[in-house]
């Protein structure tokens, strides 16, 4: 059994018989009393977060996550299919595990898949990609140095703010965790 003290973000553990993410931890010491630690997880299933204070020492039951690179293949409608690059395993990873960043898969994209025993329980997506953009209104001349937006859809079928300047057939970078615009890559 770990205690507290080996509490850090990004770590799993089983809480109240259900598997949990760390997504923040404080340590604090409020004047004449004891020090706690705040702990903000989130549980793996349901996607649900969760606060609970730790008292300072207790134990907790740290889970070992086995952590596997997996190569995007296709989206059925249900769930995105992946293919371990090693024994060619096809498995699919429902929508809820891989979050927002879902809707900017592109096909033969790197994605670390995280494992509890042989139940996929998180994904890990590179922070950015590179999508080619395959609608949207027509830059006018002179509009380069005006900050407005427009939106634009990618390759992936996923809607992203660009700027004015931007026109079909550009490849951007996506940043995976907000969706946002961050650049247009030169060819």
């Amino acid at each position: 059994m770990a205690t507290t003290a080996d509490l850090k973000v990004g770590v799993f553990l089983r809480f109240n018989g259900e598997l949990h993410m760390l997504e923040e931890v404080v340590h604090r010491t409020p004047g004449n009393l004891r020090a706690f630690y705040q702990a903000k997880m989130r549980n793996v299933r349901n996607g649900r977060v969760l606060e609970n204070r730790f008292r300072s020492g207790e134990e907790v039951e740290l889970v070992r996550v086995e952590h596997k690179q997996y190569q995007y293949l296709f989206h059925d409608g249900q769930s995105y299919n992946f293919m371990d690059q090693e024994s060619y395993e096809q498995i699919p990873i429902g929508e809820k595990i891989l979050g927002e960043g879902a809707k900017f898969l592109k096909e033969g994209l790197s994605v670390e898949v995280m494992f509890d025993g042989t139940d996929p329980v998180g994904a890990e997506l590179p922070f950015n990609v590179e999508l080619k953009v395959i609608e949207t209104v027509p830059g006018v001349r002179g509009d380069t140095a005006n900050p407005g937006t427009k939106p634009a859809k990618v390759e992936t079928g996923a809607m992203v703010n660009v700027p004015l300047f931007i026109n079909e057939g550009d490849v951007i970078r996506v940043d995976t965790r907000t969706g946002a615009y961050l650049e247009r890559v030169k060819q």
